[in-house]
C-alpha cells in the first residue's frame, strides 16, 4: 500500500525527493519471493490433500530447496541490511507536513489493518527469524529418514544465514558509524593543538602529509563507549566527548554552531550516533580533538575522593593520566560526570578495555615468539 502509493504520487509529480530505494529498498523483490514460497507450499499441501490416497507423503524437499537454496535468504539479507537506515530515513522524513499526510492517507486503509509504516517495514525482520523455527516443525512431522537429513541440512543453512547476517549488519553498522566520525572529528595540527611547538610555514607541508584522519579505519579497530563528560581547566569547565576505543582513548572538545545553515543532512546520519553527536552533526558542529591518542597501555584511571575537588565545586570527578614508555605522566585530564553512576559506567568501562587490551597484547606476543615443535628425527 505505502510503495505503490509513493509510486503513484511520484508519477504524478508529488514527493520527488522521497527515494523508494532508501525507504522500501528491496521489498518488491522480497514480497514477490515470499509469496511465491507461500503459494507453492500450500499448493504442496493441497495437491497432497486432494490425493492423500495415491500419494505417501508430501515431496517438501524440491519446494524447500528452491527457494531456501535459491533467492529467498538472499532477498531478506539485502532487506535487512538496509534496515536500519531506511528506520533513520523515515524519522527525517515524517517531520514533513506532506509526507505526513501520506501516511496518514495509506494507514487508513484497511489492507493496513491499523499498523503504521514502521511496524510493517520491520515485519520481514521478524519473518526471517521464523523459518528456522517452521524447517524444525517440517523435519519433526517427516517420516522419510533421507528427507529428515534433507531438510536439517537446509535448517542448517538458513541458521548460518541469518547469523552472518548478524556480522554483516554489525560491520555495516561500525563502517557506516566510523566514516561519520572520521567527518566530524578534527585533528588539529602540532602547532595548534600545542603552542610549544615552533613550526616554521615553509615546514609544516612535512606535517601535513602525516594528518591522524586514516587512523579511524574500521576495519582497525571498534569504538566499545563514548559519551559526555565535563573536564576541568585552570579556570574553566570545558564540554568534551570522549571515544574510548579497543587499543585507545580520543578526548575531544565539542564545538557547536548554531549559527551555521545547511548542516549535515540527517537522513544520511548513521542510526546508531548517539543523540548528543546526532545534535552536534545537526547544528553543524564538530569534535576537535585535544591531545594526542591515549594507548590503553599507557592509560591509569583513578577515582578523585570528593573531599579532595569540593573546594573546586567539582562532582563525580575522576582523572585519566597519560603515562609514556618510561612511566612518566605526560597529561592529565580532570573529568566530571554528571552523576556517580555515570562516574562508576566510564571508569569500569575503561578498566576493562584497558584489561582486554593488555591481555591481546600478551596474547600476540605469546604467538609470536612461540616456535613450532622440533621434529623428533632431529
Amino acid at each position: 500500500i505505502f510503495m505503490n502509493t509513493l509510486k503513484y504520487l511520484q508519477m504524478h509529480e508529488f514527493l520527488l525527493d522521497v527515494d523508494l530505494w532508501r525507504l522500501f529498498a528491496n521489498l518488491e523483490e522480497l514480497a514477490q519471493t515470499s509469496l511465491g514460497f507461500v503459494n507453492s507450499l500450500f499448493r504442496l499441501i493441497r495437491d497432497y490433500v486432494d490425493a492423500s490416497e495415491t500419494l505417501p507423503s508430501m515431496d517438501f524437499i524440491s519446494v524447500l530447496t528452491k527457494y531456501f537454496r535459491g533467492s529467498l535468504c538472499q532477498s531478506h539479507q539485502t532487506y535487512c541490511l538496509n534496515y536500519s537506515a531506511t528506520v533513520f530515513y523515515l524519522d527525517s522524513l515524517r517531520q514533513r507536513d506532506d509526507f505526513g499526510i501520506y501516511l496518514k492517507w495509506c494507514e487508513q486503509n484497511e489492507q493496513c489493518r491499523r499498523l503504521h509504516l514502521p511496524e510493517l517495514l520491520v515485519a520481514p525482520l521478524h519473518r526471517l527469524t521464523r523459518y528456522p523455527l517452521l524447517l524444525k516443525n517440517i523435519w519433526k512431522r517427516s517420516t522419510d529418514p533421507a528427507e529428515k537429513v534433507m531438510i536439517y541440512s537446509i535448517k542448517e543453512r538458513v541458521d548460518r544465514s541469518i547469523r552472518d547476517l548478524e556480522g554483516k549488519v554489525k560491520w555495516l553498522d561500525n563502517f557506516q558509524k566510523f566514516r561519520q566520525l572520521q567527518e566530524i572529528i578534527v585533528w588539529p595540527p602540532l602547532w595548534d593543538r600545542d603552542k610549544r611547538f615552533f613550526i616554521p610555514e615553509g615546514l609544516k607541508h612535512i606535517f601535513k602529509e602525516h594528518m591522524a584522519e586514516n587512523i579511524l579505519s574500521p576495519t582497525n579497530r571498534h569504538l566499545l563507549y563514548e559519551g559526555k563528560l565535563t573536564l576541568a581547566e585552570s579556570t574553566r569547565f570545558l564540554d568534551v566527548y570522549l571515544f574510548l576505543f579497543d587499543d585507545f582513548l580520543l578526548v575531544t572538545k565539542t564545538k557547536r554552531n548554531k549559527k551555521k545553515v545547511g548542516g549535515s543532512d540527517a537522513s544520511l546520519m548513521c542510526p546508531s550516533l548517539t543523540p548528543e553527536l546526532q545534535t552536534v552533526i545537526k547544528e553543524g558542529g564538530s569534535c576537535t580533538v585535544l591531545d594526542q591518542p591515549i594507548p590503553l597501555d599507557r592509560l591509569v584511571v583513578k577515582s578523585i575522593d570528593p573531599l579532595h575537588v569540593s573546594v573546586f565545586g567539582l562532582r563525580n570527578a575522576f582523572l585519566i593520566q597519560h603515562e609514556n614508555r618510561y612511566r612518566q605522566c605526560i597529561a592529565a585530564f580532570l573529568l566530571q560526570a554528571q552523576t556517580e553512576n555515570i562516574k562508576k559506567t566510564w571508569m569500569v568501562q575503561i578498566t576493562t578495555a584497558i584489561s582486554c587490551f593488555i591481555k591481546s597484547q600478551e596474547t600476540k606476543k605469546i604467538s609470536l615468539f612461540t616456535l613450532p615443535a622440533e621434529s623428533s628425527e632431529i
